[in-house]
């Protein structure tokens, strides 16, 4: 459910740009993300970072598009979020023991550090070349082509390497030794 709702401005931006085209799909997706920020902050008392920095940088690049009248504004918004969650990833490891990948993980698997430094690092890896692979398809393609991809193109992608990171990560994973039932005999 969780994954729906974070799409939510991404799945109506692609049924508002086919049915209305590119700019009333932008005010429409702006108009969901301040949607989303605010109804997971009454939900859940707190801000999803994530959410809110998609809604900054919406509402900056998607202001620009409408004001400007010009899409490619709105086609640069993956690119900067990819971009910038891969600062993030990056610099985690920086100012902090365990990277951001092991602070969110670590309560539902054990890895080795290097293990963790690792995903972190393919983690950045792979932001940096969706934000350049998206900039290619928007500007070698298509408007249509490119709203194809970043909602197929994108969410496939990013599947297909999560399936492969827990592939990798499962060939990895500190188990923790197993109890050994103790039985007593009550006659010595």
């Amino acid at each position: 459910m969780k994954l729906l709702f974070d799409f939510f401005p991404i799945l109506l931006f692609f049924i508002c740009f086919k049915l209305f085209g590119i700019y009333y799909a932008t005010a429409v997706a702006m108009i969901a993300s301040v949607f989303q920020v605010v109804f997971f902050r009454i939900k859940h008392q707190h801000f999803e970072k994530m959410h809110v920095i998609s809604l900054i940088l919406i509402l900056v690049l998607g202001g620009a598009t409408l004001f400007l009248h010009d899409p490619w504004f709105i086609k640069w918004k993956p690119t900067a979020v990819y971009w910038l969650t891969a600062i993030v990833l990056f610099g985690s490891r920086l100012f902090s023991s365990k990277t951001l990948t092991q602070k969110m993980m670590e309560n539902n698997i054990n890895l080795p550090l290097p293990i963790w430094h690792r995903l972190n690092y393919a983690w950045v890896g792979f932001f940096i070349s969706m934000g350049i692979l998206n900039l290619y398809v928007a500007t070698h393609y298509s408007t249509d082509a490119w709203v194809n991809f970043k909602l197929f193109g994108g969410v496939g992608i990013t599947f297909t390497f999560v399936l492969l990171q827990a592939l990798y990560l499962s060939r990895h994973m500190i188990h923790d030794a197993p109890t050994k039932n103790v039985t007593f005999n009550s006659q010595g």
